[in-house]
């Protein structure tokens, strides 16, 4: 794991008079040993892979206290969920790709949309406290060869 998060996370602790506790170590662990984006129950999952002792509760208080701290993001990838997404450290500007038809999920970034998005808010009077694009699109792949690799998906 990064050291600025765990560094960032001490000092948030720290500022609200709270303590690093086994638990919510396990859970910070399993957040940031992937990548990818998750929910609630799946970091719940992550986390008693580690640890089975952890409870449903320290999951959800621990995620507040991650999204606070802007360790992670809470996002919609408009699957009726919400989703953690621990990559903004590294990335800080990504967008998200979404399959309609796989559900895969792609980062991206872009210099020219983070200019439009610039020349826009400022046009309109705007200071953005807070971006994000999500696109949702049907897989190309799919559509040429009736097959999908990430889902091993096909059409009927």
């Amino acid at each position: 794991m990064d050291p600025k998060i765990r560094e960032r996370l001490e000092s948030y602790l720290l500022s609200k008079g709270l303590r690093r506790t086994k638990p919510r170590d396990i859970i910070v662990e399993a957040a940031f040993s992937t990548t990818e984006h998750f929910t609630a129950e799946e970091l719940l999952d992550m986390a008693r892979k580690i640890d089975r002792t952890v409870s449903r509760a320290t999951v959800y208080r621990t995620l507040s206290l991650l999204v606070e701290c802007e360790l992670l993001h809470e996002i919609d990838l408009g699957r009726d969920q919400t989703y953690y997404d621990p990559n903004f450290l590294e990335k800080p500007q990504h967008n998200h790709l979404i399959c309609n038809d796989c559900d895969k999920v792609v980062e991206f970034e872009d210099e020219h949309i983070a200019l439009l998005e610039d020349c826009i808010t400022r046009r309109l009077g705007f200071k953005p406290t807070n971006k994000s694009i999500r696109i949702q699109a049907n897989c190309e792949e799919l559509a040429r060869s009736g097959v999908c690799k990430t889902r091993k998906c096909a059409v009927n």
